[in-house]
């Protein structure tokens, strides 16, 4: 049992570390902006962190759209493996690249078509703002870097696109290399652009939106070429969008959107728990905003584990290998596990080391109750794992939609009344919150893993029958 649980977490991890630390990598990335953004001043940072809000917020339900790329790509490799082993492929494997290329195209078209779409509701939502009650200078801010941002959400999405593509046919290690060097190219770009050196002009606060957009070009022709170099990959890649399938595309759409909408649905519970913890004054919001990104932090070991273990589930589908796919879940959830556990332990332990970066300059009254939702965050992190694991691997059944309604359940149904009753029927404050954010997660996750486990018996059945008949 050991022995099988070992290997198979060797095989999880070839394609789940290089996306943990590509994850990781992203953070550094938001993070750089963010501070840059602060050496400008308050209201350059109030606007800056606006506008970043809006284009996160739209950023990653594009993102959403094309998730299940990899997942459609990976099943489409392993049956082209195996109709080149039964000697069933057409001459030189055309057959079944062409399917694999029939999908890049399509998803290359979804996120044009989202990136569009997006870049103009971007703007819409600026112009927008005025009538939100924000500060006049903020909004005026706001606006001009949201332009700025705008054109670069179509190469974000085109990366993400060939992003799925990559690790769909399990070859993402270039994506950690392209990632870590957007970092450094972003913040030369940002300190350039900002105070107008090499003969540039200075462009302050709107110089961060270029250089983020510029960054996004750069990511996705670095990747482009990439995977051209690459032997395996440069056949199946086409940028003719042109050519696209309207039944794929459609497909795409139809399992996108449940996944856009379910992480939308995320970021909007957890922006409604920060407004909570905010009513409790600003010891207890920088309390909050200090716990929640180092879960948020730790939350990119589980985004890499859920993506790898929902690619994989979509291979050893493809491929009829039904109990690999069963011992998938059971093997994720267990590095998962060995991670949160190590972390928690430092939670408990020197929980003011932990929280040093964020509130060194804090009061002790925001220190004191970090450290109380940490001890809740050692706990809740374990859940908050196991759910988005859940969720990558009922993607990998191209199972979008029940993902979508359980988080629904989860978060709104269970975790917002038990947050409201907590914190202000039983007077737990900031504390409550998170017991029903940890109540909420809690719920999720079970409903998510137990669903995966009757799917995938379903999924079994079917396909027995299929073979018999």
């Amino acid at each position: 049992m050991l022995t099988t649980l070992l290997r198979d977490s060797r095989a999880l991890g070839v394609l789940a570390v290089p996306l943990i630390l590509t994850q990781l990598a992203q953070v550094a990335l938001t993070t750089t902006d963010t501070v840059m953004m602060g050496f400008l001043g308050t209201t350059e940072l109030a606007a800056g962190g606006l506008a970043i809000v809006i284009f996160n917020q739209l950023r990653t339900m594009g993102v959403g759209l094309v998730t299940s790329v990899g997942n459609q790509i990976a099943a489409a490799a392993a049956r082209a493996e195996r109709a080149a082993e039964d000697g069933n492929d057409g001459p030189g494997g055309e057959t079944a690249g062409e399917e694999v290329r029939g999908i890049v195209r399509a998803s290359l078209a979804v996120a044009t078509l989202a990136g569009i779409a997006g870049a103009l509701l971007m703007i819409l939502i600026g112009q927008a703002l005025t009538w939100l009650g924000q500060d006049a200078d903020v909004v005026e801010l706001t606006q001009t870097m949201l332009l700025a941002l705008a054109p670069g959400l179509l190469p974000c999405l085109w990366f993400q696109a060939i992003r799925q593509f990559t690790v769909g046919m399990r070859r993402p290690q270039a994506l950690l290399q392209i990632t870590i060097a957007s970092v450094a190219v972003n913040a030369g770009l940002n300190w350039v652009l900002i105070h107008g050196t090499f003969g540039l002009p200075r462009l302050g606060l709107t110089g961060v939106g270029v250089a983020t957009s510029s960054v996004y070009l750069l990511s996705f022709l670095a990747l482009y070429f990439s995977a051209k170099k690459d032997k395996e990959l440069a056949p199946l890649l086409t940028l003719d969008i042109t050519k696209a399938d309207a039944a794929t595309v459609k497909r795409l759409v139809g399992l996108g959107v449940p996944i856009a909408a379910t992480y939308g649905s995320e970021a909007g519970f957890f922006s409604v728990t920060a407004l909570m913890a905010g009513s409790f004054g600003p010891d207890a919001l920088a309390a909050h905003t200090a716990v929640n990104q180092l879960v948020y932090i730790v939350f990119q070991v589980a985004v890499g584990l859920s993506h790898a273990a929902s690619i994989n589930v979509s291979r050893e589908l493809a491929l009829g290998n039904h109990d690999d796919a069963r011992r998938l879940k059971n093997t994720a959830l267990a590095c998962a596990a060995a991670v949160m556990a190590v972390v928690g332990l430092l939670y408990l332990t020197i929980p003011k080391l932990v929280l040093a970066p964020f509130l060194d300059s804090g009061s002790d009254q925001a220190v004191t109750i970090a450290t109380h939702l940490l001890i809740v965050t050692a706990f809740l992190q374990f859940f908050d794992c196991a759910q988005n694991i859940g969720v990558g691997l009922l993607r990998g059944l191209d199972d979008t939609t029940s993902g979508f309604r359980i988080t629904l359940i989860g978060y709104w149904a269970v975790g917002l009344p038990a947050s409201w009753l907590l914190a202000y029927a039983l007077d737990l404050d900031t504390l409550g919150i998170w017991l029903g954010l940890l109540t909420g997660l809690a719920t999720t996750a079970a409903l998510l893993l137990r669903r995966y486990s009757q799917s995938l018996t379903r999924h079994e059945k079917a396909h027995s029958a299929a073979i018999v008949a």
